[in-house]
């Protein structure tokens, strides 16, 4: 319960002390730094995606910024030869402003990502941007970019639908919880329903033999995938684990152990205090850490 009431606190903790605490979960602001991150990763055995900070961009000169930034990320995984492909959240390409304009850049990352045989998601960002997502999503894959796919809240009481009409295209699909306040109307809210939910999904994705990127760090979850991919018989090319970086890391090394394909987000940039922050309302028991290092000076 104090870890809850510190996680909503947060926003009147002092930056420094935020940063101190969320370094594990950012690989940095550069892309050296990024390289680096993914490079240990893959020697661990495990593969990346890497994200460039930043969403809800208002302005065209801050949307193309950002676009040159994800074309430079993947021009650094060519290089590098990263086991790594690349995340982009829309709202940060443009599509605040203008959906054709956000098209534009978008496709053009994804048109390189192809030319060097790498993969690139379309994050899932808040309800306003569900449909919008999915219909570039589609639209790309109309015009020949198939290395995409799209994620899937499971706390969005439309995921069903939306996994039963993706299945049609032949899509691969990232599940998640989702961690975005919405109304009880259209999601999921309690712990248990959410989880009862990305259950039937799961089951769901791999009725419909989906590639599904299983994302999440809830042992209920990561037990019960495993129990299925075990009754299944299902081999590894059929599906991957995915977690943040520098959460559960132990748990991470176990499942890779185990023989399961493991894909770490690997978040980047500047604007790292936003996602700092969410990801610590996520994950209360973290917040605890930012209470204690306001004392003892993040030691």
């Amino acid at each position: 319960m104090l870890n809850q009431l510190i996680a909503k606190s947060l926003p009147i903790v002092p930056k420094a002390i935020v940063r101190q605490v969320s370094n594990r979960y950012i690989a940095g602001e550069t892309i050296q730094e990024a390289v680096q991150t993914v490079q240990k990763l893959n020697k661990a055995g495990a593969v990346g995606t890497i994200d460039v900070l930043g969403e809800f961009v208002s302005s065209c000169t801050q949307a193309e910024q950002e676009t040159v930034m994800s074309s430079n990320v993947l021009e650094a995984i060519r290089q590098h030869d990263l086991k790594s492909g690349l995340s982009v959240k829309l709202t940060s390409l443009g599509l605040d402003i203008d959906d054709e304009f956000c098209y534009n850049n978008v496709r053009g990352i994804v048109a390189k990502a192809q030319e060097i045989k790498r993969f690139v998601r379309l994050d899932m960002e808040n309800s306003p941007y569900t449909t919008k997502t999915i219909d570039i999503y589609r639209r790309l894959r109309s015009e020949g970019l198939t290395n995409t796919d799209v994620v899937i809240q499971a706390y969005m009481r439309r995921s069903e639908d939306d996994i039963r009409s993706l299945a049609k295209d032949g899509a691969s699909v990232r599940l998640c919880k989702g961690i975005y306040i919405e109304p009880e109307d259209i999601a999921f809210r309690g712990r248990e329903e959410v989880q009862d939910n990305y259950k039937r999904l799961l089951r769901l994705l791999f009725d419909q033999n989906m590639y599904v990127g299983i994302a999440t760090h809830d042992d209920v979850l990561l037990d019960f995938a495993q129990e299925e991919i075990a009754k299944r018989g299902l081999s590894n090319d059929r599906y991957e684990f995915q977690m943040l970086l520098g959460v559960r890391e132990q748990k991470r090394d176990a499942l890779v152990k185990a023989g399961h394909k493991m894909r770490i987000y690997v978040p980047f940039g500047h604007d790292w205090y936003g996602y700092s922050v969410r990801r610590l309302k996520e994950n209360p028991e973290v917040a605890g850490h930012i209470f204690k290092a306001m004392f003892t000076g993040g030691r």
